[in-house]
């Protein structure tokens, strides 16, 4: 192991560290944002979102990711729809990771005793109050866990990105093991640098799913 040529290498690594927690960070919240939407929508059967929803959750959670990243990156341009290689990955790993989030949230959605919505409902509550204080109170907490398995996944799966040449911690160590032939020490950094976004993250979440299981929460 050569160490001078780790310490050499550092600060291509702390860019691409970077590029993959912004990117990681951004798929993240926008997936659970747009899967808790496709959630609700089929929940409560908003005509046309709700068969948009199952579509698009379909499509995306039956095709490769490679796939749709090169669709977008590569196919795109031709019908004169051109995108930077990291908006690309951006969507295209919202959209997987909302259709991953939906499930989720679906799951906990079904958690909730039936019961309540129809008393809910008998009290005259309308769908905006029943999803405040009933659906989401109730469902998120249940959700927390699968939450937490699609936020890892979904920072692991941004080595894809390297296939549209997005500079991320994979593309970074691929780059420098083909110029330089340092597959040792490069494949160190980059266990390395994942290890730093993903153990906390993983801690974070295992104590929150915690939380939630000894009922901690208050709904409201």
């Amino acid at each position: 192991m050569n160490w001078s040529v780790v310490a050499q290498s550092v600060p291509l690594f702390a860019h691409a560290f970077g590029v993959t927690l912004r990117l990681s960070a951004i798929s993240v919240i926008l997936a659970t944002l747009l899967g808790l939407a496709m959630a609700l929508c089929r929940e409560y059967r908003v005509p046309l979102l709700s068969q948009l929803s199952t579509g698009i959750e379909e499509l995306f959670r039956n095709t490769p990711l490679l796939i749709q990243l090169f669709f977008m990156y590569y196919g795109f341009p031709s019908i004169g729809i051109k995108l930077s290689a990291q908006l690309c990955a951006v969507i295209g790993m919202s959209i997987l990771g909302a259709a991953y989030m939906s499930g989720a949230f679906q799951g906990g959605f079904g958690g909730i005793p039936r019961v309540q919505i129809e008393s809910a409902r008998a009290l005259g509550l309308s769908v905006p109050q029943l999803i405040r204080y009933v659906t989401l109170p109730q469902g998120l907490t249940r959700s927390i866990p699968a939450i937490a398995a699609n936020a890892i996944f979904i920072v692991k799966e941004t080595s894809v990105f390297t296939v549209i040449a997005v500079p991320e911690l994979t593309n970074t160590a691929r780059d420098l093991i083909g110029m330089y032939y340092h597959t040792n020490e490069y494949l160190l950094e980059l266990v390395v640098a994942y290890a730093i976004i993903l153990i906390p993250m993983s801690v974070v979440l295992t104590l929150l799913e915690r939380r939630v299981r000894r009922g901690s929460f208050r709904t409201v």
